[in-house]
C-alpha cells in the first residue's frame, strides 16, 4: 500500500503551493506545480514514517521554498498533509462488474484495507480512477451515498484507460483518489419540486441525487425523471428504472432518439417530454446532465417553462488530470471544472456553454 500522511504528522511544509508562482489566470503555471506534487507523491511512497521533511529534495529541485531561504518573503505557501494525501491513490478491489450496454460497465469497489478508504462522497462528485500501468481518468460516482464502504462507478469504454477499467474482473485492484468537485443541491431543493433530466451516460452522476431525493421523499414536492438515450440498447440501469416506475410518487419519462424492434416507448429528444410534466417553476430545482448540446436545449426549454437560471444546475465534463485545480487542464473561462464544478448553475455558465474544449 502507498504510504499516506496522517493529519498531525509533522509540520506543514513551507514554501510550496499554488501561490508560490503568482498567477493571474486559473491554471496558469499550475502544470509545473502539478508535476511537483506528483514527485511529492512518489517521495511519500518511500517514506517509512509517513512524514515529509522541509528538506525533501523535490522542493529544491523545483526551486520552491529552498530550506534556509526566506520562504515567506518569496510568497511561499504552506502545503498541508491533506493536499499531499489527495495525490496518492488508495487501493480498491473490484467486487462486482455489471455490463450495462455494449460498451458501458458498472463496477463496484471496496477498499483493500479496512484502515484506508476515501472520504464519504456527495451526489454529483467524482473520483480519479487509476488503472495501474495504463493511466488515470475522472469518473462520476454513480452509487448510493448512504452505502458507506462501497464505491460504484459506471464507465463507458472510449479510450485506453476507460477500456482497461471496463476490462477489470472481480479481485482486480484499482487506484482511487477523491472524492472531488461540487455536488448536486439535493438539500437545497427541499420544500419544492425536483426535476432530473439525463441524457445517455448522464444518468450515472444523477443517480446518487435521485437516491437522496427518494430517501427523504416527504421533504419534496413533485419529483420527476426524464431520461433519453440514442437507442433502447443504450439505456442504463433498465431494471432499476422499472423498479423506480413502481413508485407512485415518482414520475418517469424515458425516450430514445431512434426506436427499433420491440420498443414501444417514446421516440424523440428529451426536451419534447418537459411539457408533459406538472411542476411549479418558481419552486422547482432542475438537475441536468448529458451531452452539452442536449443540456443547452434542455436549459432553453426549462427557461421557457419559467425556471430561473439559478435554479438550473448542470454537470460539466472536461479533460481533468489532477482533480484539485492544480494542472489547469479543465479550465473553462474563470472556472476550473474539477474544483469549481462539475456542478454549476446555468446563471454562472451561460456565457461559457458554447465554448468547445481545446
Amino acid at each position: 500500500m502507498p504510504t499516506r500522511l496522517r493529519e498531525g504528522d509533522g509540520a506543514p511544509v513551507p514554501g510550496f503551493g499554488i501561490s508560490s508562482i503568482p498567477s493571474r489566470q486559473p491554471g496558469e503555471h499550475n502544470g509545473l506545480l502539478f508535476s511537483a506534487f506528483l514527485c511529492a507523491s512518489a517521495s511519500l511512497r518511500e517514506s517509512k514514517k509517513g512524514k515529509i521533511s522541509a528538506r525533501t529534495g523535490i522542493f529544491v529541485l523545483f526551486g520552491f521554498g529552498v530550506p534556509g531561504h526566506n520562504d515567506r518573503a518569496s510568497g511561499g505557501a504552506e502545503v498541508h498533509v491533506g493536499i499531499l494525501n489527495a495525490m496518492i491513490p488508495i487501493h480498491y478491489v473490484v467486487q462486482r462488474v455489471c455490463r450495462e450496454t455494449r460498451d458501458t460497465f458498472t463496477i463496484e469497489l471496496a477498499p483493500s484495507s479496512t484502515e484506508e478508504s476515501i472520504a464519504a462522497f456527495e451526489p454529483g462528485q467524482f473520483n480519479m480512477l487509476y488503472s495501474f500501468g495504463i493511466g488515470e481518468v475522472p469518473v462520476s460516482i454513480s452509487g448510493d451515498p448512504a452505502e458507506s464502504g462501497c464505491l460504484v462507478h459506471t464507465i463507458r469504454a472510449v479510450g485506453p484507460v476507460t477500456q482497461a477499467l471496463c476490462d477489470v474482473t472481480r479481485g482486480d485492484t484499482l487506484g482511487v483518489r477523491g472524492p472531488f468537485g461540487t455536488a448536486w443541491p439535493v438539500s437545497g431543493a427541499v420544500g419544492g419540486d425536483a426535476l432530473i433530466v439525463a441524457g445517455g451516460l448522464g444518468l450515472a452522476p444523477l443517480r446518487p441525487a435521485l437516491y437522496g431525493l427518494m430517501r427523504n421523499r416527504s421533504a419534496y414536492g413533485r419529483i420527476a425523471l426524464i431520461y433519453g438515450a440514442r437507442s433502447p440498447e443504450d439505456l442504463l440501469y433498465r431494471r432499476e428504472i422499472e423498479k423506480w416506475r413502481s413508485h407512485l410518487d415518482l414520475q418517469i419519462e424515458v425516450t430514445v432518439d431512434g426506436g427499433r424492434g420491440e420498443w414501444r416507448g417514446h421516440v424523440g429528444v428529451v426536451t419534447t417530454l418537459i411539457g408533459r410534466l406538472v411542476f411549479d417553476p418558481a419552486r422547482t430545482t432542475a438537475l441536468v446532465c448529458g451531452p452539452e448540446v442536449m443540456m443547452r436545449f434542455t436549459v432553453l426549454e426549462l427557461l421557457k417553462q419559467g425556471l430561473s437560471e439559478d435554479r438550473v444546475f448542470l454537470s460539466l465534463e472536461r479533460n481533468m488530470k489532477c482533480g484539485m485545480g492544480l494542472c489547469g487542464h479543465c479550465q473553462l473561462g474563470p472556472f476550473l471544472v474539477c474544483r469549481d464544478g462539475p456542478i454549476l448553475t446555468y446563471s454562472a455558465l451561460r456565457r461559457w456553454m458554447d465554448r468547445r474544449e481545446a
